[in-house]
């Protein structure tokens, strides 16, 4: 999603009053309210392959997972995280969640520098989070951050498997790539195809 300021400093139950009262979605980032716009079709069938994936999976768990249309809380800064999964019972909230356990963006050319500092930088400091992931629409590349591993990347390619571990979740790349379209799907593709002919 790309983003367009557009409005003056804000206090949080503005903010929150606001986004009541419109249709469209904005964030609170330094008091500033940040305008969403739409996402491309590469990014929401990303987005579903994986939430898709944690919700099967998670059935048997207090795990929830959310898409696009919950807020997350932190500190004073108010973002929609593309995924996010929270397995506290104390984060029960209606409005906006603030314990996640696992938070994924996917990006893009607008987003990207956003997701790798300010947010990366900000969810970091969320005591429950375990794991931020980076998800590339127009490429294949997923880049994990994990609290174990002193929130060092791990990357991930076409072939690989991914165990997320706060969730017990394994999930293959190509499960997150399902029905996407760019160069290196394409690719993979054919070249598995090829393989089996």
């Amino acid at each position: 999603m790309s983003f367009q300021h557009t409005y003056n400093k804000t206090s949080i139950d503005d903010y929150l009053h606001f986004e009541l009262s419109v249709d469209t979605k904005h964030e609170l980032i330094d008091g500033e309210i940040t305008a969403m716009t739409g996402a491309s079709v590469n990014h929401n069938v990303i987005s579903l392959n994986i939430v898709t994936h944690f919700i099967n999976n998670l059935k048997a768990s207090p795990c929830q997972s959310f898409m696009a249309h919950i807020k997350l809380k932190v500190n004073q800064d108010f973002f929609y995280p593309d995924v996010m999964v929270v397995c506290s019972k104390d984060d029960e909230s209606d409005i906006y969640k603030t314990a996640p356990v696992l938070i994924v963006e996917v990006l893009s050319k607008s987003t990207r520098k956003l997701d790798h500092t300010y947010k990366r930088l900000r969810y970091q400091n969320i005591p429950s989070l375990e794991e931020y992931v980076l998800i590339e629409q127009d490429k294949v590349e997923v880049t994990v951050f994990s609290k174990k591993d002193g929130w060092q990347p791990s990357y991930y390619y076409l072939g690989d498997k991914i165990t997320f571990e706060s969730l017990g979740v394994t999930v293959l790349m190509e499960e997150i790539y399902d029905r996407v379209n760019n160069e290196d799907v394409l690719t993979f593709l054919q070249e598995k195809n090829q393989t089996a002919s």
